[in-house]
């Protein structure tokens, strides 16, 4: 098992059919103790009892700053230690540029980008006074290609912001043993795409993508899980691509 006995939290877990939820599946059945943090504290428990007894779900609004600092104290009040944090939590809007407001703005670089500065903030301290640690995080093909997916303008924007920031918060945190890596989902079969994907947009999408098939949940987070254990030992600062070959560059 890839991550016996680490403490791994994960961020935005609790939907049932989300890259995250799979994710703290995988991580729990490769022996972790995963934290699943979620906006709401009953759903957060809900998705903890579904992934297993080694799984503890915690209330968090990665927005706000204390709320991340109560999700981490109580994560190790529970389990003492953090070892991987998996900055999961994000949404994504379907506008254009003319199209947006200063509120959907702010929402979506929000909690892709103050939600990860600001969790990242929670645990580095402890793994700091570890000397060890990883921290991933899940940005999107759309910051590599400029959208033209889902996402609006201000959705590529935020995910392009994550991997400057996990950059560099890897050249700063390097010399601690912590390694900060990002990982960019292509099109990915979950919630968020199910319902508005018609099998004529599926068919012109597969026309991009070498691999001729849509992502599934479990092939990213299987990039989450090399990314958290000892596998990626000397990677930091780095992007992994899983798209299918959408994007190659």
């Amino acid at each position: 098992m890839l991550l016996e006995n680490k403490v791994c939290v994960i961020t935005g877990a609790a939907s049932p059919r989300g890259i995250g939820r799979n994710t703290a599946e995988l991580f729990h059945k490769h022996g972790a103790y995963v934290a699943i943090l979620d906006l709401n504290q009953a759903q957060s428990e809900e998705a903890a009892r579904a992934v297993g007894e080694r799984a503890f779900g915690v209330a968090c609004d990665v927005t706000d700053k204390a709320s991340c600092e109560k999700a981490v104290a109580a994560v190790l009040e529970k389990f003492g230690r953090i070892d991987v944090l998996l900055n999961n939590a994000g949404i994504t809007q379907p506008l254009k540029t003319l199209e947006i407001t200063p509120e959907n703005y702010e929402q979506v670089t929000d909690v892709s980008l103050r939600g990860m500065l600001y969790m990242s903030q929670a645990v580095l301290p402890q793994m700091v006074s570890q000397n060890s640690g990883s921290i991933v995080n899940t940005s999107s093909v759309s910051a590599q290609r400029g959208g033209g997916i889902f996402g609006g303008p201000h959705y590529s924007a935020a995910k392009a912001g994550m991997l400057g920031l996990g950059k560099a918060m890897a050249r700063e945190f390097g010399g601690h043993n912590i390694r900060i890596n990002s990982v960019t989902p292509g099109l990915i079969l979950t919630d968020i795409t199910g319902g508005k994907l018609t099998p004529e947009m599926k068919e012109k999408i597969l026309t991009t993508i070498p691999l001729n098939r849509l992502g599934a949940a479990e092939d990213v987070s299987k990039a989450f899980l090399f990314l958290a254990s000892d596998l990626s030992s000397y990677i930091t600062g780095a992007t992994i691509d899983v798209n299918g070959g959408m994007h190659i560059y």
